[in-house]
């Protein structure tokens, strides 16, 4: 029995592939091992959203090179994808796979062992408008279960190399995610949490009356499932009738993540983003119609080229205004074949540190402040593990609205949803308890 090791980089969409491909290799018959271990086989599920993160790609594969250098190695995903650097993939990988032929890796692998290796592993991906099936049945996690539920994007932002990894807006068919949320509630998952490249464009692509809230009322109905999450949505989706609808199905998660990259609209309007403040500002207004205090979460670029300190403090102060219960905080980076990258009035890295910097504390300071809402009050806890705080046996887990929970016990409470009362903030941001609700 052969052994293969696996490692993923980047986003939940890549979590959900390398979990669908090592399903696939252990229904094939091969070991998994972890990838510090010596192995046969490893495979690197590389990205290639910043230039950091190719560097990453190529750390990894080299890594595992070094650690077997009698070992199969795989690269598959963005990076191999966008063909940045051949010769680094040339020096450290025997089998490169682009995006849409993941789901043949044990084809691939079979027949390069046969001496009769595949020619077509890298495809042109915007060439194509098939969506790349693939059927999961279980995650590493025990509890909640990302859906990958389309692939590609079509907003060509000026930053961002993913349209030219991931290609056009391709949507998963209905049917199939049905099929697989219902397996995985089978299963024992009790969450959900739907991903992809650009989820907001899910069904853009095909003609018929199913969208992403369509998709969502039909997971509604599936017994068993007690939540349903939503992944990162782009604000022009946020109306009164789509949130309206929301609100009329109970196992909708409460927390919404809504990209905004500036709170400028000169540096937005740079970026190529498809709305403005104010149109972002009246999406936040519309969840908090219909949501008490419902959980607000986003992506912010600092040091965009061009950016200045008015800019920045344009920023600043619309984050303040919004006030989020969680922000990701990024330093812009360069990426080649971008329109960013040949922007002029780049900003110098320590300018951008200073920046991030003051955001990160910003972020820190609401995020504090939107969990201590949360204390001395009942909320239900799906919890996930267990951990030792001060010598005690805490489980920790997640309320709907995504607000760490732990409480205090020796009770197995793996993938159970009880109630609790949380009475202090402690460290690591979780909300402690020290007994269940009444």
């Amino acid at each position: 029995m052969k052994s293969v090791a696996l490692h993923n980089l980047g986003c939940k969409v890549n979590a959900y592939e390398i979990d669908v491909m090592q399903q696939m290799l252990q229904e094939s018959g091969y070991k998994i091992v972890p990838f510090d271990e010596l192995a046969d086989i490893y495979i690197v599920n590389t990205c290639s959203v910043t230039n950091i993160a190719d560097r990453k790609s190529r750390q990894m594969l080299h890594k595992a090179r070094k650690r077997n250098p009698e070992a199969l190695i795989i690269a598959t995903g963005c990076y191999v994808q966008t063909g940045q650097d051949t010769s680094a993939l040339e020096e450290s990988v025997d089998i490169a796979i682009g995006n849409n032929r993941k789901k043949d890796i044990v084809a691939i692998i079979e027949a390069y062992q046969n001496e009769c290796p595949e020619e077509d592993t890298i495809i042109d991906i915007n060439q194509t408008d098939e969506y790349e099936e693939m059927q999961l049945t279980k995650t590493a996690e025990h509890t909640r279960a990302y859906i990958k539920i389309q692939d590609g994007c079509n907003q060509f932002c000026t930053y961002c190399i993913i349209p030219y990894a991931r290609g056009r807006v391709r949507s998963r068919s209905v049917s199939h995610i049905l099929k697989e949320v219902e397996g995985l509630v089978a299963n024992g998952y009790q969450e959900i949490v739907l991903t992809g490249i650009h989820i907001s464009s899910y069904g853009v692509d095909w003609e018929g009356p199913d969208n992403l809230l369509t998709l969502i009322t039909k997971l509604h109905a599936i017994e068993g499932l007690r939540r349903i999450r939503i992944g990162s949505l782009e604000p022009r989706i946020i109306t009164t009738e789509f949130v309206q609808a929301l609100h009329l199905l109970p196992k909708v998660c409460p927390h919404f993540h809504l990209s905004l990259q500036s709170g400028c609209d000169a540096t937005l309007q740079r970026m190529n983003r498809h709305y403005t403040t104010q149109e972002y500002r009246n999406c936040v207004a519309i969840l908090r119609r219909f949501y008490e205090h419902p959980a607000i979460t986003t992506d912010v670029i600092v040091g965009f080229p061009g950016e200045s300190e008015e800019e920045f403090e344009h920023t600043e102060q619309f984050l303040r205004e919004i006030d989020y219960y969680e922000m990701h905080i990024f330093k812009y980076s360069k990426r080649q074949g971008t329109p960013a990258a040949t922007m002029p009035l780049q900003i110098d890295s320590a300018l951008q540190t200073r920046r991030s910097s003051r955001l990160q504390a910003l972020a820190l300071e609401q995020s504090k402040r939107f969990r201590t809402y949360y204390l001395n009050q009942p909320e239900e806890v799906l919890f996930e593990e267990s951990k030792q705080i001060d010598g005690k046996t805490y489980w920790i887990g997640h309320t709907v609205h995504y607000v760490k929970v732990g409480v205090q016990t020796e009770e197995n409470l793996e993938n159970c949803i009880r109630t609790v009362v949380p009475t202090e903030l402690f460290s690591d941001n979780i909300l402690l308890s020290i007994e269940f609700s009444k």
